[in-house]
Protein backbone atom coordinates (compact mmCIF):
# COMPACT_ATOMS: atom_id res chain seq x y z
CA UNK A 1 0.00 0.00 0.00
CA UNK A 2 1.76 3.05 -0.98
CA UNK A 3 1.28 5.96 1.87
CA UNK A 4 1.26 9.25 0.21
CA UNK A 5 2.92 11.77 2.20
CA UNK A 6 4.91 14.34 -0.05
CA UNK A 7 3.71 17.82 -1.37
CA UNK A 8 5.95 19.52 -4.42
CA UNK A 9 9.66 20.39 -3.22
CA UNK A 10 9.47 18.87 0.30
CA UNK A 11 9.33 15.07 1.35
CA UNK A 12 8.46 13.84 4.97
CA UNK A 13 10.20 9.97 4.87
CA UNK A 14 7.95 7.33 6.53
CA UNK A 15 8.57 3.74 6.56
CA UNK A 16 6.18 2.64 3.85
CA UNK A 17 7.12 3.76 0.53
CA UNK A 18 6.19 7.78 0.11
CA UNK A 19 5.43 9.83 -3.24
CA UNK A 20 5.06 13.35 -4.09
CA UNK A 21 3.77 14.64 -6.91
CA UNK A 22 3.37 18.67 -8.30
CA UNK A 23 2.46 20.46 -5.52
CA UNK A 24 -0.58 18.54 -3.81
CA UNK A 25 -1.25 15.30 -1.68
CA UNK A 26 -2.10 13.60 -4.75
CA UNK A 27 -5.02 11.20 -3.36
CA UNK A 28 -7.03 13.79 -1.23
CA UNK A 29 -10.52 13.56 -2.40
CA UNK A 30 -12.00 15.61 -4.96
CA UNK A 31 -8.43 16.41 -5.99
CA UNK A 32 -8.28 15.51 -10.33
CA UNK A 33 -5.86 16.64 -13.05
CA UNK A 34 -2.90 14.95 -14.62
CA UNK A 35 -0.32 14.74 -12.03
CA UNK A 36 -3.32 13.03 -9.57
CA UNK A 37 -3.91 10.39 -12.25
CA UNK A 38 -0.15 10.17 -13.18
CA UNK A 39 0.87 9.04 -9.03
CA UNK A 40 -2.92 6.58 -9.51
CA UNK A 41 -1.79 5.15 -12.79
CA UNK A 42 1.61 4.67 -11.13
CA UNK A 43 0.47 3.17 -7.96
CA UNK A 44 -1.74 0.50 -9.35
CA UNK A 45 1.15 -0.61 -11.24
CA UNK A 46 3.03 -1.36 -8.25
CA UNK A 47 0.63 -2.60 -6.05
CA UNK A 48 0.16 -5.81 -8.37
CA UNK A 49 1.25 -8.50 -6.89
CA UNK A 50 4.35 -9.81 -8.98
CA UNK A 51 6.13 -6.21 -7.89
CA UNK A 52 4.57 -5.13 -4.55
CA UNK A 53 7.73 -6.44 -2.65
CA UNK A 54 10.08 -4.55 -4.73
CA UNK A 55 12.08 -1.44 -3.59
CA UNK A 56 10.79 1.45 -5.90
CA UNK A 57 12.09 4.58 -6.40
CA UNK A 58 11.14 7.15 -8.80
CA UNK A 59 11.54 10.51 -9.96
CA UNK A 60 10.05 12.92 -12.62
CA UNK A 61 11.01 16.52 -12.97
CA UNK A 62 10.57 18.92 -16.27
CA UNK A 63 13.90 19.92 -17.96
CA UNK A 64 14.03 23.33 -15.99
CA UNK A 65 14.39 21.06 -12.47
CA UNK A 66 10.49 21.69 -11.50
CA UNK A 67 9.35 18.12 -9.69
CA UNK A 68 6.75 16.67 -11.20
CA UNK A 69 6.48 12.99 -9.18
CA UNK A 70 8.57 11.39 -6.89
CA UNK A 71 8.32 8.22 -5.06
CA UNK A 72 11.37 7.42 -2.96
CA UNK A 73 13.51 9.90 -4.46
CA UNK A 74 15.84 10.61 -1.70
CA UNK A 75 16.79 6.77 -0.68
CA UNK A 76 19.82 5.11 -2.26
CA UNK A 77 19.48 2.33 -4.78
CA UNK A 78 21.83 0.27 -6.56
CA UNK A 79 22.35 1.94 -9.70
CA UNK A 80 23.92 -1.19 -11.86
CA UNK A 81 24.85 0.46 -15.66
CA UNK A 82 23.10 3.46 -14.69
CA UNK A 83 26.39 4.18 -13.18
CA UNK A 84 28.05 4.84 -17.04
CA UNK A 85 25.40 7.99 -17.30
CA UNK A 86 27.46 9.42 -14.39
CA UNK A 87 31.31 8.40 -15.53
CA UNK A 88 30.30 8.98 -19.11
CA UNK A 89 29.28 12.51 -18.43
CA UNK A 90 31.99 13.62 -16.58
CA UNK A 91 34.01 12.13 -19.46
CA UNK A 92 32.80 14.15 -21.58
CA UNK A 93 32.89 17.32 -19.51
CA UNK A 94 36.11 17.14 -18.01
CA UNK A 95 37.92 14.91 -20.99
CA UNK A 96 36.22 16.50 -23.93
CA UNK A 97 34.87 14.91 -26.66
CA UNK A 98 37.61 15.02 -28.56
CA UNK A 99 40.42 13.51 -26.62
CA UNK A 100 42.17 10.82 -28.27
CA UNK A 101 44.87 8.36 -26.68
CA UNK A 102 47.94 6.55 -28.87
CA UNK A 103 49.11 3.32 -28.54
CA UNK A 104 53.05 3.35 -29.16
CA UNK A 105 55.36 0.80 -30.16
CA UNK A 106 58.78 1.58 -28.98
CA UNK A 107 62.23 -0.53 -29.75
CA UNK A 108 64.62 0.14 -27.13
CA UNK A 109 68.35 -1.15 -27.45
CA UNK A 110 71.01 -1.17 -29.71
CA UNK A 111 70.27 -0.83 -33.73
CA UNK A 112 72.78 -2.97 -35.92
CA UNK A 113 73.14 -3.30 -39.93
CA UNK A 114 70.39 -5.58 -41.70
CA UNK A 115 67.23 -4.55 -39.84
CA UNK A 116 68.42 -6.02 -36.33
CA UNK A 117 67.66 -5.22 -32.39
CA UNK A 118 69.48 -6.13 -29.71
CA UNK A 119 66.80 -5.05 -26.54
CA UNK A 120 63.07 -5.28 -26.83
CA UNK A 121 59.79 -3.90 -28.69
CA UNK A 122 57.28 -2.29 -26.21
CA UNK A 123 54.11 -1.68 -26.94
CA UNK A 124 52.38 1.20 -24.66
CA UNK A 125 49.10 1.07 -23.83
CA UNK A 126 47.42 4.22 -22.82
CA UNK A 127 43.80 3.47 -22.21
CA UNK A 128 42.70 2.91 -26.09
CA UNK A 129 39.52 0.88 -25.56
CA UNK A 130 38.71 0.52 -29.33
CA UNK A 131 41.64 -1.59 -30.17
CA UNK A 132 39.58 -4.09 -31.97
CA UNK A 133 37.25 -5.22 -34.90
CA UNK A 134 34.47 -3.05 -33.98
CA UNK A 135 33.26 -0.63 -36.86
CA UNK A 136 33.31 3.04 -35.13
CA UNK A 137 31.50 5.20 -35.66
CA UNK A 138 28.62 3.19 -33.67
CA UNK A 139 26.02 2.27 -35.97
CA UNK A 140 22.63 0.46 -34.99
CA UNK A 141 22.10 -2.90 -36.31
CA UNK A 142 19.54 -3.44 -38.94
CA UNK A 143 16.24 -4.55 -38.32
CA UNK A 144 16.08 -8.38 -38.74
CA UNK A 145 20.30 -8.96 -38.33
CA UNK A 146 19.78 -10.30 -35.03
CA UNK A 147 22.53 -8.26 -33.52
CA UNK A 148 25.01 -7.90 -36.62
CA UNK A 149 26.33 -4.81 -37.41
CA UNK A 150 24.47 -2.75 -39.94
CA UNK A 151 25.45 -3.63 -43.62
CA UNK A 152 27.56 -6.27 -42.76
CA UNK A 153 28.01 -9.27 -43.39
CA UNK A 154 31.64 -10.22 -41.99
CA UNK A 155 33.18 -8.66 -38.81
CA UNK A 156 36.82 -6.92 -39.26
CA UNK A 157 39.45 -8.63 -37.54
CA UNK A 158 39.46 -8.09 -33.63
CA UNK A 159 43.57 -8.40 -34.02
CA UNK A 160 43.37 -5.45 -37.09
CA UNK A 161 44.87 -2.95 -35.25
CA UNK A 162 47.88 -5.00 -33.66
CA UNK A 163 48.39 -6.25 -37.82
CA UNK A 164 48.59 -2.40 -38.74
CA UNK A 165 50.96 -1.66 -35.92
CA UNK A 166 53.07 -5.38 -37.01
CA UNK A 167 53.01 -3.74 -40.82
CA UNK A 168 54.27 -0.61 -39.82
CA UNK A 169 57.56 -2.23 -37.87
CA UNK A 170 58.02 -4.36 -41.41
CA UNK A 171 58.05 -0.97 -43.35
CA UNK A 172 60.58 0.27 -40.88
CA UNK A 173 63.07 -2.41 -41.75
CA UNK A 174 63.38 -4.36 -38.59
CA UNK A 175 64.10 -7.73 -39.54
CA UNK A 176 65.71 -9.19 -36.63
CA UNK A 177 64.75 -8.68 -32.47
CA UNK A 178 67.40 -10.01 -30.14
CA UNK A 179 65.09 -9.70 -26.99
CA UNK A 180 61.53 -9.64 -26.04
CA UNK A 181 57.70 -8.66 -26.66
CA UNK A 182 57.13 -6.43 -24.04
CA UNK A 183 53.38 -5.59 -23.61
CA UNK A 184 53.17 -1.77 -21.21
CA UNK A 185 50.13 -0.86 -19.31
CA UNK A 186 51.72 0.59 -16.76
CA UNK A 187 50.19 3.93 -17.38
CA UNK A 188 47.18 2.55 -15.03
CA UNK A 189 48.12 0.72 -12.34
CA UNK A 190 47.10 -3.07 -12.37
CA UNK A 191 43.67 -2.75 -11.00
CA UNK A 192 41.98 -5.41 -12.72
CA UNK A 193 38.75 -5.41 -10.80
CA UNK A 194 37.35 -3.00 -8.90
CA UNK A 195 35.44 -3.53 -5.14
CA UNK A 196 32.68 -5.99 -4.79
CA UNK A 197 32.93 -7.37 -8.78
CA UNK A 198 31.14 -10.38 -8.11
CA UNK A 199 33.52 -13.92 -8.81
CA UNK A 200 31.50 -15.67 -11.26
CA UNK A 201 31.02 -12.32 -13.45
CA UNK A 202 35.17 -12.25 -13.80
CA UNK A 203 35.10 -15.33 -16.31
CA UNK A 204 32.69 -13.85 -18.76
CA UNK A 205 33.68 -11.00 -21.56
CA UNK A 206 31.31 -8.30 -19.47
CA UNK A 207 33.32 -8.57 -16.67
CA UNK A 208 36.95 -8.49 -18.08
CA UNK A 209 39.89 -6.95 -16.32
CA UNK A 210 40.38 -3.48 -16.68
CA UNK A 211 43.50 -2.85 -18.52
CA UNK A 212 45.42 -0.07 -20.05
CA UNK A 213 46.50 -2.15 -23.14
CA UNK A 214 42.73 -3.47 -24.09
CA UNK A 215 42.62 -5.65 -27.22
CA UNK A 216 39.08 -6.70 -28.29
CA UNK A 217 37.30 -5.92 -25.58
CA UNK A 218 39.94 -8.13 -23.35
CA UNK A 219 37.71 -11.28 -24.43
CA UNK A 220 37.86 -14.34 -26.62
CA UNK A 221 34.78 -15.44 -28.83
CA UNK A 222 34.73 -19.71 -27.24
CA UNK A 223 32.15 -21.46 -29.77
CA UNK A 224 31.28 -24.82 -28.64
CA UNK A 225 29.50 -26.99 -31.57
CA UNK A 226 27.98 -30.87 -30.94
CA UNK A 227 30.20 -33.55 -32.58
CA UNK A 228 29.55 -35.70 -35.42
CA UNK A 229 27.58 -38.62 -33.14
CA UNK A 230 26.29 -38.68 -30.13
CA UNK A 231 28.92 -39.70 -27.03
CA UNK A 232 31.58 -37.84 -29.38
CA UNK A 233 33.81 -34.64 -28.24
CA UNK A 234 32.75 -31.42 -29.41
CA UNK A 235 34.27 -28.85 -31.20
CA UNK A 236 35.55 -25.93 -29.66
CA UNK A 237 36.87 -22.82 -31.65
CA UNK A 238 38.55 -19.98 -30.29
CA UNK A 239 38.66 -16.76 -31.59
CA UNK A 240 41.32 -14.55 -32.10
CA UNK A 241 43.25 -17.68 -32.45
CA UNK A 242 46.24 -16.94 -30.00
CA UNK A 243 47.58 -19.99 -28.05
CA UNK A 244 46.61 -17.94 -25.10
CA UNK A 245 44.43 -20.21 -22.75
CA UNK A 246 44.89 -23.73 -22.18
CA UNK A 247 41.93 -25.93 -23.05
CA UNK A 248 40.66 -28.87 -20.75
CA UNK A 249 37.51 -30.05 -22.99
CA UNK A 250 35.38 -32.60 -21.22
CA UNK A 251 32.06 -31.95 -22.82
CA UNK A 252 30.31 -34.24 -25.59
CA UNK A 253 27.53 -34.31 -27.79
CA UNK A 254 24.35 -35.54 -26.70
CA UNK A 255 21.24 -37.34 -28.04
CA UNK A 256 19.73 -35.23 -30.61
CA UNK A 257 17.02 -33.81 -28.60
CA UNK A 258 18.78 -33.58 -25.64
CA UNK A 259 19.14 -29.81 -23.82
CA UNK A 260 22.42 -28.50 -24.43
CA UNK A 261 24.49 -27.77 -21.06
CA UNK A 262 27.84 -26.45 -21.49
CA UNK A 263 29.61 -25.25 -18.83
CA UNK A 264 32.79 -22.73 -18.67
CA UNK A 265 35.00 -22.83 -15.42
CA UNK A 266 38.13 -20.57 -14.71
CA UNK A 267 39.94 -20.13 -11.73
CA UNK A 268 41.09 -16.51 -10.88
CA UNK A 269 44.38 -15.74 -12.14
CA UNK A 270 44.62 -18.79 -14.49
CA UNK A 271 44.95 -19.63 -17.95
CA UNK A 272 43.79 -22.95 -17.83
CA UNK A 273 40.26 -22.78 -19.54
CA UNK A 274 37.67 -25.98 -18.49
CA UNK A 275 34.48 -26.81 -20.91
CA UNK A 276 32.54 -29.51 -19.39
CA UNK A 277 28.68 -30.51 -20.04
CA UNK A 278 27.03 -31.89 -23.54
CA UNK A 279 25.18 -30.13 -26.57
CA UNK A 280 23.01 -31.66 -28.47
CA UNK A 281 23.71 -33.56 -31.95
CA UNK A 282 21.96 -30.75 -33.87
CA UNK A 283 21.54 -28.40 -31.38
CA UNK A 284 23.05 -24.85 -31.95
CA UNK A 285 26.58 -23.99 -31.29
CA UNK A 286 27.23 -22.46 -27.83
CA UNK A 287 28.79 -19.07 -28.66
CA UNK A 288 30.34 -17.19 -25.17
CA UNK A 289 32.51 -14.05 -24.75
CA UNK A 290 35.28 -15.30 -22.12
CA UNK A 291 37.57 -12.71 -20.56
CA UNK A 292 41.15 -12.52 -21.33
CA UNK A 293 42.97 -13.04 -17.42
CA UNK A 294 45.72 -10.72 -18.46
CA UNK A 295 45.43 -8.19 -21.28
CA UNK A 296 48.78 -7.33 -21.80
CA UNK A 297 50.39 -10.52 -22.02
CA UNK A 298 47.75 -11.54 -24.20
CA UNK A 299 48.43 -8.58 -26.43
CA UNK A 300 52.47 -9.38 -26.22
CA UNK A 301 51.72 -12.67 -27.65
CA UNK A 302 49.49 -11.70 -30.10
CA UNK A 303 51.80 -9.35 -31.37
CA UNK A 304 54.60 -11.95 -31.35
CA UNK A 305 53.15 -14.12 -33.85
CA UNK A 306 51.54 -11.29 -36.11
CA UNK A 307 55.06 -10.18 -36.47
CA UNK A 308 56.95 -13.76 -36.63
CA UNK A 309 54.08 -14.25 -39.25
CA UNK A 310 55.58 -11.20 -41.42
CA UNK A 311 59.04 -12.74 -40.98
CA UNK A 312 59.89 -10.71 -38.52
CA UNK A 313 61.96 -12.72 -36.32
CA UNK A 314 62.10 -12.61 -32.45
CA UNK A 315 64.59 -14.57 -30.22
CA UNK A 316 62.83 -13.39 -26.89
CA UNK A 317 59.40 -14.21 -25.24
CA UNK A 318 56.10 -12.62 -24.73
CA UNK A 319 55.54 -11.12 -21.22
CA UNK A 320 53.65 -8.03 -19.62
CA UNK A 321 54.60 -5.43 -17.69
CA UNK A 322 52.00 -3.89 -15.09
CA UNK A 323 52.66 -1.38 -12.20
CA UNK A 324 51.01 -2.69 -9.06
CA UNK A 325 49.56 -0.91 -5.99
CA UNK A 326 50.69 -2.09 -2.42
CA UNK A 327 48.58 -0.27 -0.27
CA UNK A 328 45.03 -2.31 -0.13
CA UNK A 329 43.52 1.15 1.72
CA UNK A 330 44.59 3.29 -0.95
CA UNK A 331 40.98 3.55 -2.70
CA UNK A 332 39.28 4.53 1.12
CA UNK A 333 41.95 7.28 1.60
CA UNK A 334 42.18 8.51 -2.12
CA UNK A 335 38.62 8.62 -3.43
CA UNK A 336 36.47 10.72 -0.99
CA UNK A 337 34.00 7.99 -1.08
CA UNK A 338 34.11 7.09 2.74
CA UNK A 339 33.51 10.61 4.44
CA UNK A 340 35.36 9.73 7.40
CA UNK A 341 38.39 8.15 6.05
CA UNK A 342 41.54 9.48 6.46
CA UNK A 343 42.85 11.91 3.38
CA UNK A 344 46.38 11.86 3.20
CA UNK A 345 47.81 13.07 0.15
CA UNK A 346 49.75 10.81 -0.38
CA UNK A 347 50.94 8.39 -3.03
CA UNK A 348 49.84 4.96 -2.46
CA UNK A 349 53.41 1.93 -2.44
CA UNK A 350 53.65 0.43 -5.43
CA UNK A 351 55.95 -1.50 -7.74
CA UNK A 352 56.51 -2.40 -11.45
CA UNK A 353 55.96 -6.60 -12.03
CA UNK A 354 57.91 -8.53 -13.30
CA UNK A 355 60.95 -6.09 -11.76
CA UNK A 356 63.61 -4.52 -14.08
CA UNK A 357 66.33 -6.87 -14.78
CA UNK A 358 69.35 -6.68 -16.26
CA UNK A 359 68.69 -7.10 -19.51
CA UNK A 360 65.69 -4.45 -20.09
CA UNK A 361 68.14 -1.80 -18.29
CA UNK A 362 70.68 -2.44 -20.87
CA UNK A 363 67.83 -1.75 -23.76
CA UNK A 364 66.78 1.57 -21.87
CA UNK A 365 70.75 2.86 -22.16
CA UNK A 366 70.62 2.45 -25.95
CA UNK A 367 68.47 4.43 -28.14
CA UNK A 368 64.61 4.17 -27.99
CA UNK A 369 62.46 5.05 -31.35
CA UNK A 370 58.53 4.96 -32.08
CA UNK A 371 58.90 2.42 -34.49
CA UNK A 372 54.88 2.02 -35.03
CA UNK A 373 51.64 4.42 -33.47
CA UNK A 374 48.02 3.88 -33.75
CA UNK A 375 45.94 6.61 -32.53
CA UNK A 376 42.19 5.78 -31.30
CA UNK A 377 39.10 7.43 -32.27
CA UNK A 378 37.66 10.53 -30.42
CA UNK A 379 36.26 9.89 -26.94
CA UNK A 380 32.69 10.99 -27.84
CA UNK A 381 32.66 7.98 -30.26
CA UNK A 382 33.60 5.58 -27.02
CA UNK A 383 30.78 7.35 -25.38
CA UNK A 384 28.35 6.18 -27.35
CA UNK A 385 29.49 2.62 -27.66
CA UNK A 386 29.66 2.63 -23.84
CA UNK A 387 26.30 3.72 -23.16
CA UNK A 388 24.51 2.05 -26.66
CA UNK A 389 26.25 -1.07 -25.53
CA UNK A 390 26.21 -0.68 -22.19
CA UNK A 391 30.17 -1.87 -22.54
CA UNK A 392 31.63 -2.05 -18.93
CA UNK A 393 35.40 -2.26 -19.47
CA UNK A 394 35.15 1.06 -21.62
CA UNK A 395 33.35 2.86 -18.24
CA UNK A 396 35.80 1.80 -16.28
CA UNK A 397 39.16 3.26 -18.75
CA UNK A 398 36.85 5.96 -18.69
CA UNK A 399 37.06 6.17 -14.97
CA UNK A 400 40.54 5.80 -14.79
CA UNK A 401 41.77 8.32 -17.77
CA UNK A 402 39.51 10.74 -15.69
CA UNK A 403 41.93 10.38 -12.52
CA UNK A 404 45.01 10.47 -15.00
CA UNK A 405 44.12 13.80 -16.53
CA UNK A 406 42.40 15.33 -13.76
CA UNK A 407 43.60 13.34 -10.41
CA UNK A 408 46.98 12.84 -9.40
CA UNK A 409 47.19 9.39 -11.06
CA UNK A 410 45.23 7.05 -13.40
CA UNK A 411 43.87 4.56 -10.30
CA UNK A 412 40.13 3.75 -9.62
CA UNK A 413 39.97 5.36 -6.19
CA UNK A 414 41.82 8.81 -8.25
CA UNK A 415 38.77 8.34 -11.09
CA UNK A 416 36.49 8.22 -8.66
CA UNK A 417 37.67 11.10 -6.86
CA UNK A 418 37.81 13.56 -9.60
CA UNK A 419 33.83 11.89 -10.24
CA UNK A 420 32.46 12.73 -7.29
CA UNK A 421 33.67 16.30 -7.25
CA UNK A 422 31.99 16.64 -11.11
CA UNK A 423 28.62 15.52 -9.16
CA UNK A 424 29.63 17.90 -6.27
CA UNK A 425 30.08 20.95 -8.80
CA UNK A 426 26.95 19.89 -10.77
CA UNK A 427 24.48 20.75 -7.85
CA UNK A 428 24.43 16.59 -6.68
CA UNK A 429 24.07 16.33 -2.81
CA UNK A 430 27.00 14.61 -1.16
CA UNK A 431 25.31 11.75 0.61
CA UNK A 432 23.12 10.92 -2.41
CA UNK A 433 25.50 9.29 -4.80
CA UNK A 434 28.72 6.72 -3.64
CA UNK A 435 30.55 4.63 -6.74
CA UNK A 436 33.30 2.37 -6.11
CA UNK A 437 33.59 1.64 -9.99
CA UNK A 438 32.33 3.14 -13.56
CA UNK A 439 30.73 0.72 -14.79
CA UNK A 440 28.11 -0.42 -11.93
CA UNK A 441 29.32 -3.77 -11.31
CA UNK A 442 30.52 -3.13 -8.03
CA UNK A 443 27.91 -4.03 -5.72
CA UNK A 444 29.01 -1.06 -3.64
CA UNK A 445 27.67 1.98 -5.81
CA UNK A 446 24.46 3.39 -4.35
CA UNK A 447 22.83 6.29 -5.75
CA UNK A 448 19.44 8.09 -5.31
CA UNK A 449 16.81 8.20 -8.10
CA UNK A 450 16.99 12.22 -7.25
CA UNK A 451 20.29 12.34 -8.31
CA UNK A 452 20.09 10.51 -11.52
CA UNK A 453 17.45 13.35 -12.17
CA UNK A 454 19.40 15.99 -11.22
CA UNK A 455 22.64 14.95 -13.35
CA UNK A 456 19.85 14.58 -16.02
CA UNK A 457 18.96 18.01 -15.78
CA UNK A 458 22.11 19.35 -15.33
CA UNK A 459 23.59 17.56 -18.89
CA UNK A 460 20.76 19.45 -20.24
CA UNK A 461 22.26 22.84 -19.97
CA UNK A 462 25.64 21.62 -20.77
CA UNK A 463 27.60 22.69 -24.58
CA UNK A 464 28.50 18.83 -24.84
CA UNK A 465 24.64 18.08 -24.03
CA UNK A 466 23.16 17.18 -27.64
CA UNK A 467 26.10 14.59 -28.23
CA UNK A 468 25.88 13.01 -24.76
CA UNK A 469 22.29 12.78 -25.10
CA UNK A 470 22.50 11.20 -28.39
CA UNK A 471 24.31 8.46 -26.96
CA UNK A 472 21.59 7.35 -24.79
CA UNK A 473 19.81 3.87 -26.05
CA UNK A 474 16.64 5.15 -28.35
CA UNK A 475 13.61 2.92 -27.58
CA UNK A 476 12.04 0.12 -30.30
CA UNK A 477 15.65 1.78 -32.25
CA UNK A 478 19.24 0.68 -31.18
CA UNK A 479 21.53 -0.37 -27.99
CA UNK A 480 20.08 -1.91 -24.74
CA UNK A 481 16.41 0.04 -25.49
CA UNK A 482 16.22 -1.53 -29.09
CA UNK A 483 13.28 -4.37 -27.69
CA UNK A 484 11.61 -1.78 -25.43
CA UNK A 485 9.54 0.68 -26.34
CA UNK A 486 8.89 -0.45 -29.61
CA UNK A 487 5.60 1.02 -30.93
CA UNK A 488 3.98 4.43 -31.11
CA UNK A 489 3.74 6.50 -29.09
CA UNK A 490 7.19 6.21 -27.38
CA UNK A 491 9.17 4.45 -30.09
CA UNK A 492 11.84 6.79 -31.15
CA UNK A 493 11.04 9.19 -27.95
CA UNK A 494 12.40 7.92 -25.00
CA UNK A 495 16.30 8.29 -24.53
CA UNK A 496 17.31 6.25 -21.25
CA UNK A 497 20.32 4.17 -20.11
CA UNK A 498 19.39 1.00 -19.08
CA UNK A 499 20.85 -1.16 -16.08
CA UNK A 500 20.59 -4.62 -14.31
CA UNK A 501 22.19 -6.19 -11.88
CA UNK A 502 21.28 -9.08 -9.22
CA UNK A 503 18.23 -7.86 -7.74
CA UNK A 504 18.60 -4.10 -8.94
CA UNK A 505 17.39 -2.67 -12.64
CA UNK A 506 16.76 0.75 -13.31
CA UNK A 507 16.18 3.08 -16.44
CA UNK A 508 16.76 7.14 -16.03
CA UNK A 509 16.63 9.21 -19.12
CA UNK A 510 14.88 11.15 -20.89
CA UNK A 511 11.23 11.00 -22.32
CA UNK A 512 9.46 12.97 -24.91
CA UNK A 513 5.73 13.36 -24.13
CA UNK A 514 2.32 13.39 -25.69
CA UNK A 515 2.21 16.93 -25.52
CA UNK A 516 5.62 17.65 -26.80
CA UNK A 517 7.16 18.22 -23.54
CA UNK A 518 10.45 16.06 -23.05
CA UNK A 519 10.88 15.67 -19.06
CA UNK A 520 13.51 13.47 -17.48
CA UNK A 521 12.96 10.64 -14.94
CA UNK A 522 14.52 7.97 -13.41
CA UNK A 523 13.05 4.79 -12.12
CA UNK A 524 14.82 2.27 -9.86
CA UNK A 525 13.86 -1.13 -8.25
CA UNK A 526 16.09 -2.92 -5.38
CA UNK A 527 15.61 -6.32 -4.61
CA UNK A 528 13.47 -7.79 -6.98
CA UNK A 529 12.88 -11.71 -6.98
CA UNK A 530 15.44 -13.32 -9.30
CA UNK A 531 14.87 -14.84 -12.82
CA UNK A 532 11.53 -12.37 -13.42
CA UNK A 533 11.53 -9.07 -16.02
CA UNK A 534 7.64 -8.21 -14.53
CA UNK A 535 9.72 -5.12 -12.83
CA UNK A 536 11.16 -4.06 -16.21
CA UNK A 537 7.95 -4.27 -17.83
CA UNK A 538 6.41 -2.19 -14.92
CA UNK A 539 9.04 0.04 -15.49
CA UNK A 540 7.97 0.35 -19.58
CA UNK A 541 4.73 1.28 -17.76
CA UNK A 542 5.58 3.93 -16.21
CA UNK A 543 7.01 5.36 -18.48
CA UNK A 544 4.03 5.44 -20.95
CA UNK A 545 2.14 6.77 -18.13
CA UNK A 546 4.60 9.62 -17.60
CA UNK A 547 4.54 10.80 -21.24
CA UNK A 548 0.83 10.10 -21.73
CA UNK A 549 0.25 12.68 -18.32
CA UNK A 550 2.52 15.00 -19.62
Amino acid sequence: MLVVVAVCGRVDWAQTQSAGCDGAVVLKAGRSGPCAELSKTIAALLEAPAVARDHWGIAVIGMDGAPIYSLNEGQLFQPASNAKLFTTAAAMALLGPKATYATNLLARGVFGDGGTLTGHLVLVGNGDANLSGRVLPYVAPMEGSNGSKAGSTEEPDPLRYLEEIADQVAASGLKSVKGDVIADDTVFPWEPYAQDWAIDDVVWGYGAPVSALTINDNQIRVTVSPGSAVGAPVSVVIDPTVPYYTLEVSATTGVTKSRSAIQFERALGSKVLRIYGTIGLHGKPDVEEVAIQDPAEYAAMALKGILEARGIVVSGVAKARHRVLLDAESFNRESGVVVDAETKDTSPQQRLEPPDDAEFDAAMTGEERTVATHQSTPLLQDVVVTNKTSQNLHAELLLRQLGAARGRDGTVAQGAKVLRQFLLNAGLDKDDFVFFDGSGLSGHDLVTPRASARLLQYASTQPWFADWKSSLPVGGVDGSLEGRFTTAPLKGRVFAKTGTLGGARALSGYVECASGRTVIFSIMVGNHLPQTNVDRDVTNKIVAAIAAAN
